[in-house]
């Protein structure tokens, strides 16, 4: 049996397998070694884990997580599992368990449209191009931190359309220097962005928030996808963003030039078929 374990900056999901068979499943909050120590990786896995996962010492980790796209930070978070569940572990990049939840071993290119958002070329077993995200403040277009940043910044400047601004008061009960606290001073500020994208998706009656949504998925394809040969290519997403404005993503996907092959929440359906064969 083994652990398998995938993880964006908001959620980590967590499944206990036998074979293809999920005999545990849990979620706890996001793991990102970028913005977390050992110790308070540690210590989210130990408080927020069910007893389930810690019965005995299983055959192998897997866990892939946001962060972990280094060899330093993924130390960082395997040196933590290895402490918790006195197991071998593997750490890969999340980017790495989307292409392997989302295709298994088939080619194409695999997008993330989560909290943030990244893009690859798949082989079928690895990655062979990538595109650099940058992060909430550089880059991650289309992502749920990305729509956030654009909407909290066009309100607090007035820029925003009178309706929007005021539904968008009226539900958070917020004032703007509360707001920029808020992002400024959270140790997770893209975590704290993107939960701010859910109130676009109560408008999208609005043209202001539609477009606002439509745009960032065009700048994902603009400044990420136009990098690789994509022409041919399946294109296939997976995140809570992509879920969300489906429509819309499929919308500037075909303004683009391009279509949609797959859509999903989440990868571990696909990863625990991926490690069914190891």
């Amino acid at each position: 049996m083994k652990i398998i374990a995938e993880s964006s900056s908001t959620r980590t999901e967590w499944a206990l397998v036998d074979g293809e068979r999920i005999v545990e499943h849990a979620f706890t909050t996001g793991i990102n070694p970028f913005f977390q120590s050992r110790r308070e990786i540690s210590h989210c896995i130990r408080l927020e884990l069910g007893e389930a996962f810690f019965r005995r010492r299983w055959d192998h980790v897997y866990f892939y997580g946001a962060g972990c796209s280094s060899q330093e930070k993924r130390k960082i978070i395997e040196s933590s599992l290895v402490a918790q569940f006195k197991t071998p572990v593997t750490v890969e990049s999340d980017l790495l368990g989307a292409a392997r939840g989302l295709l298994v071993r088939s080619p194409g290119i695999v997008c993330i449209l989560g909290t943030g958002s990244n893009s690859c070329l798949y082989n079928g077993e690895e990655i062979v191009k990538t595109v650099p995200p940058l992060g909430y403040i550089l880059g991650d277009e289309g992502s749920g931190a990305y729509m956030g940043k654009l909407l909290i910044a066009d309100v607090i400047r007035g820029l925003a359309p009178e309706e929007i601004s005021r539904a968008f008061m009226d539900k958070f009960m917020v004032s703007a220097n509360a707001l920029m606290d808020r992002v400024y001073t959270n140790p997770l500020p893209s975590r704290t962005l993107a939960q701010y994208a859910t109130f676009l998706a109560e408008h999208l009656d609005n043209e202001y928030a539609r477009n606002l949504v439509y745009n960032a998925f065009l700048a994902f394809f603009r400044r990420n996808i136009a990098a690789y040969d994509y022409q041919g290519q399946s294109l296939n997403f997976v995140g809570s963003t992509c879920v969300l404005f489906k429509d819309i993503l499929v919308q500037a996907a075909a303004d683009f030039g391009v279509g949609v092959s797959k859509t999903i929440r989440y990868s571990m359906p696909g990863l625990v078929e991926y490690h069914a064969a190891d």
